[in-house]
Formats: C-alpha cells, sequence, structure tokens
C-alpha cells in the first residue's frame, strides 16, 4: 500500500473562523445555531465524538461530525515517563507524516509542547528534528487537535494525578513555528479564545519559540497578544552560531538580540534565550559572559535565560555538558545581573527531545 501524496488535510471544524463555521453548517442543510453547538462540545467538552453529542439529533450530529471533523491524528506511539506524568505522543498525520507531542505535568501546573511542522528546514545539526528534514507545513486544525486531545486527557484524568486543566502552551516540539505563521497564530488566537469559539487558555501562558526569523519576530510583536517569545540562541557569536544555527547567516546574533528587544518593547513580556548546553562546544565561561554582555547592553529586566542541557540523539557528536561547567555557565551569567534557570529535561528516558521518536520511525 503505497503512501498517500503529501498535500493539504482534510478540511477539519478547527480551520475555520466562526462565520465560516456558520456557513460550513448552512451548506450542509443545518440551522446555523448547530455550528455553536459544535463548538461548544469541541471546545467545551474536549470532544468531536459523534455519540456524546446528545443534544443534537443523531442523524444531524454524526452528518455534521463526518463532514467537519475528519480524523487527522492518529496515536502510532506513546511513552511515559516520570511515573506518568510526562507522556510524549508519535502522532500519524493523514498522509503518513509523523510528529510528535509532549504533556508534562506538574504539582501545580500543566504544560503541553507541540509541533507545527512535520520535520523541520532550519537544518541545526544538534537537533533531532532539524535532522529529519522539512517534510510540511502543518495544518491550524493539526496544531489545534494536539491541544485538544491533550486538555482532554488531562480533564478525563489520564495523567496521574487527577482530573485538571491544561495551563501552559509552548510551540516548541518539532518545526520552526515563525515559518508557519499563519497557522500557528490561528492556533494561538483559538487556544486563548473565551469558550466556545476557543479553550479559553491565558495568553500569557503560550510560548512561541523561533531560531530567529526577524521579519516574522517583529510581526508577533504587532499580533496584540501577551505571548512569551522564546529565541533559541544557543550561541552569542556569529562564527559559531552559524554552524549550530544555519539561518544565523541571514539574520546575525545582534540582529536577533534587537529584534528580541523590540518585542519586549512592545509587550512588555520578557523574552527568554534557549541555551542548549553543548559540551566543549558553546558551554564555554568566555562564551556565558559574551552572552551577558550582548544582552546586558540592551538593557535590564527585558530577558531570561534558560540553558537547556542537551538531551542527545543516538550516534551524534553532541552531548551534555559537564556539569561543573554548566554551574560555571550559569554563575557568570547570573554575574550579569542575568536572571538564568535551567530549564528541566523532563522525559529524557523516552528520547524527549522532539523528533527524536519520527527519527526512529524513519530508520
Amino acid at each position: 500500500m503505497t503512501a498517500p501524496r503529501r498535500g493539504k488535510p482534510p478540511r477539519h471544524f478547527a480551520d475555520m473562523a466562526p462565520d465560516e463555521r456558520l456557513q460550513a453548517v448552512a451548506d450542509l442543510g443545518e440551522k446555523p445555531f448547530r455550528a455553536k453547538q459544535l463548538a461548544t462540545h469541541y471546545y467545551t467538552h474536549l470532544t468531536s465524538d459523534a455519540d456524546a453529542m446528545t443534544d443534537l439529533p443523531r442523524a444531524t450530529r454524526e452528518g455534521l461530525v463526518a463532514e467537519l471533523f475528519p480524523e487527522l491524528l492518529v496515536p502510532a506511539r506513546v511513552m511515559q515517563a516520570d511515573g506518568g506524568t510526562t507522556v510524549k505522543t508519535l502522532w500519524k498525520l493523514f498522509d503518513g507524516a509523523k510528529v510528535e507531542s509532549v504533556l508534562m505535568r506538574y504539582p501545580n501546573r500543566s504544560t503541553l509542547c507541540v509541533s507545527s511542522q512535520a520535520g523541520c528546514g532550519m537544518a541545526c545539526p544538534f537537533c533531532a528534528t532539524g535532522q529529519l528534514g522539512l517534510t510540511r507545513n502543518l495544518s491550524t486544525a493539526e496544531i489545534v487537535e494536539q491541544v485538544r486531545s491533550a486538555a482532554r486527557s488531562l480533564a478525563d484524568g489520564d495523567v496521574p494525578g487527577g482530573p485538571t486543566r491544561l495551563n501552559n502552551l509552548v510551540f516548541m516540539g518539532m518545526g520552526e513555528p515563525l515559518a508557519n505563521y499563519k497557522a500557528v497564530m490561528a492556533t494561538v488566537r483559538q487556544v486563548v479564545a473565551a469558550t466556545p469559539d476557543g479553550l479559553g487558555m491565558s495568553a500569557r501562558n503560550v510560548t512561541v519559540s523561533t531560531v530567529g526569523l526577524v521579519p516574522a519576530m517583529d510581526k508577533l510583536a504587532k499580533e496584540d497578544l501577551p505571548l512569551t517569545l522564546a529565541l533559541s540562541l544557543h550561541a552569542p557569536d556569529d562564527e559559531l552560531r552559524s554552524e549550530l544555527v544555519p539561518v544565523n547567516t541571514r539574520w546575525s546574533v545582534d540582529e536577533v538580540l534587537d529584534s528580541a528587544r523590540r518585542y519586549f518593547e512592545v509587550t512588555g513580556r520578557r523574552v527568554s534565550i534557549e541555551y542548549a548546553l553543548i559540551r566543549d562546544m558553546n558551554d564555554h565561561a568566555w562564551r556565558a559572559d559574551l552572552l551577558g554582555e550582548k544582552l546586558t547592553a540592551r538593557g535590564q529586566g527585558w530577558v531570561h535565560v534558560n540553558p537547556i542541557p542537551l538531551n542527545p540523539t543516538p550516534g551524534s557528536i553532541w552531548t551534555a555538558s559537564d556539569p561543573a561547567v554548566e554551574d560555571e555557565f550559569v554563575a557568570r551569567l547570573r554575574g550579569h545581573g542575568i536572571p538564568t534557570t535551567i530549564r528541566d529535561t523532563r522525559g529524557s528516558d523516552i528520547d524527549g527531545a522532539c523528533g527524536q521518536l519520527a527519527a526512529e520511525e524513519e530508520e
């Protein structure tokens, strides 16, 4: 059996604006108010199961669900760590492409890391997804479905700790979110819209990461949403960053930091600097000092650094920094007055770095 051709996934309810949902329902011969009923089931009750929509006539709901809620994601593999509180799902899409999401539950919050592309075109050599290359952008609904599925899992109490809500959403899975700008922003607006038109999450609890696509960063600043911007920097000098993050040859370290500073000035939201610590590559004390100098040169109080112990990929030459070196790197940054917090690396025993499961599946 041959794999389906790459192309657009079937149109889904979550791909539509509220007025488009009204029209879609009408086109199917139903009254427009059915659109609000469907939205309530999908965004409030977190279901697209026709059997659960008991306020609609059976024939009506089955027809509407068949037309407006095509199955976009099928779990191909699910792995758990941390006593079941970290759940990584490898999803198979309609055309055979695979993406991953990771749900992490903590004592006082829950966070979902979603993918925005199948693969990634940024080609960062230490990243499992970057090694895959780009297959295609995900549709809005393919991203929203990752969120809805996780929210439903938490609401149903499938994750240890009892039923709860999804609090935080981070676009740090597979892909470069700002390279799929339209779908990512459409997803964000649905996530933060009040029910029944959206999931009702706080925009302040949504983080969008980027390797530094400056025009898109500047565009994001003007969206009038208090999102957190996370810049994957990984090196403070152009020579090394161009090796680790090839897009740096287009927009330099200083250019991306200037854009990040502009984001803070427009939104008032502190920017996160993501920095994967790689042994003997970018973890030198002098690089910590250089990073501290570049950040403080752009002011105080606008930025926070998250050093991330690298989760190595199988067969890779890249590995995590020695703990003592990591401690020195953090101490240097703090010495410059930069708030610095080592990123929690949950799920490393289940290939927690996004792209690793998909890479294994491709082998």
